[in-house]
C-alpha cells in the first residue's frame, strides 16, 4: 500500500513487505566472503529457475542472465544438474529428474512448500516415495554440511575431483523463512578459496540449523540487483561461467 511498499535497495540490502535481504562481506581464511542474510514471509518466494526456461543437458546461461530472466532481486547458481545424467532434479513443483546417483552416499536438498530445508540421501529415498505434492525444490550436489545444527563434514571431506580450496556456494535455514546463503571467492591471489569444513564453520557460524554445499569452483556467482557481487573464475578469467539453473528470490 502506497509509498511504503516501495522496496529501499542501498548497496547491499534490500527490504519490502516481504522480502529483506542483507549481504556482508567478511574476510576470513584467506578468502573473501559474501553472506546473505535473507528473510521471507512467504516462503514460495524462495524459488528455482533454469536457462532458457527449459530443462535439458546443453541449456546454458550465465546466472546473471537467468537471474535477469526472472526478474530475480537476488540469486545465486544452483546445482548444475546438465553438468551429469543423474541426481534429482525437482524445480518449482516439478520432477525433472528422479534417477539416483550411485556412488551410495550422495545427499540431495529437499526444500518444501513451508520453505524448509531438509537433506535426504539419494541412494536410501527414492523420489517415488516422497511426497513431491509437497515439495518446492529438489537440488542434487552436496554434501550436506551442518544438520540439527551440528557440522556433518570433516577435514577429509571433499566432492570428488575438486580442489581443497574452493570458491564455494552454500544454503542454510537458521529458522522458518529465515536463510543464509554463503558464496567464496577463490583461485585468485587475493582469495585462496574454502574447504567444506571452512565452509560448513561459517554456516554454524552464522546460525544454521541445516546447511547444503551447492556447485561450487568457477560456477560461484551472486547476483544482487543485477550485479554480480563476487569475483566468479575459472582460475584464469574473473568471468561468469554458463550454467544450467539458479536459486533465487523474487516475485
Amino acid at each position: 500500500g502506497g509509498d511504503d511498499s516501495i522496496p529501499i535497495a542501498v548497496l547491499n540490502s534490500y527490504q519490502d513487505e516481504e522480502i529483506s535481504i542483507t549481504i556482508n562481506t567478511i574476510e576470513e581464511y584467506d578468502s573473501t566472503i559474501y553472506i546473505a542474510d535473507i528473510q521471507l514471509s512467504d516462503p514460495s518466494l524462495l524459488k528455482t529457475a533454469l536457462a532458457g526456461n527449459a530443462y535439458g543437458r546443453n541449456i546454458k546461461a550465465t546466472t546473471s542472465e537467468i537471474a535477469d530472466s526472472v526478474n530475480a532481486i537476488f540469486a545465486i547458481h544452483g546445482d548444475y544438474y546438465g553438468f551429469r545424467d543423474d541426481g534429482y532434479v525437482l524445480r518449482n513443483a516439478v520432477v525433472y529428474r528422479d534417477v539416483a546417483r550411485d556412488s551410495g552416499d550422495d545427499q540431495a536438498l529437499v526444500i518444501d512448500d513451508d520453505g524448509n530445508l531438509s537433506i535426504i540421501n539419494e541412494s536410501e529415498v527414492s523420489m517415488d516415495s516422497l511426497d513431491t505434492e509437497s515439495i518446492s525444490q529438489i537440488l542434487s550436489f552436496g554434501p550436506a554440511l551442518i544438520e540439527e545444527s551440528e557440522i556433518v563434514v570433516d577435514a577429509d571431506s571433499e566432492v570428488d575431483k575438486a580442489m581443497t580450496s574452493n570458491p564455494r556456494t552454500a544454503i542454510g535455514q537458521i529458522d522458518e523463512g529465515h536463510y543464509i546463503i554463503v558464496v567464496s571467492d577463490g583461485r585468485t591471489d587475493e582469495s585462496a578459496g574454502l574447504t567444506l569444513l571452512q565452509l560448513a564453520t561459517v554456516m554454524q557460524d552464522q546460525g544454521c540449523t541445516v546447511a547444503y554445499n551447492l556447485d561450487g569452483g568457477g560456477s560461484s556467482t551472486m547476483v544482487f540487483n543485477g550485479q554480480v557481487i563476487n569475483q566468479p573464475t575459472s582460475g584464469k578469467t574473473i568471468e561468469e561461467r554458463e550454467v544450467s539453473d539458479i536459486v533465487y528470490i523474487g516475485y
